[in-house]
């Protein structure tokens, strides 16, 4: 689970902002588990385009 998605239920705020002790406790403790839990969604959708684009031209320009 990314931690853009996660509402605090100390201040109701987005545990992606940090707003209060709890809240940058548990995205700390997200991070520590799961170093990818900060990267959006969005951001793995384009790094995975981008890494099959790679390997097109490589295919490509060895065919």
């Amino acid at each position: 689970m990314t931690v853009d998605r996660l509402v605090c239920a100390n201040c109701a705020g987005p545990v992606s902002e940090g707003r209060c002790a709890v809240c940058r406790a548990h995205r700390a403790r997200i991070q520590q588990e799961n170093p990818f839990a900060a990267i959006s969604p969005a951001a793995l959708i384009a790094l995975l385009v981008g890494l099959l684009a790679v390997a097109w031209v490589v295919h490509e320009a060895t065919v």
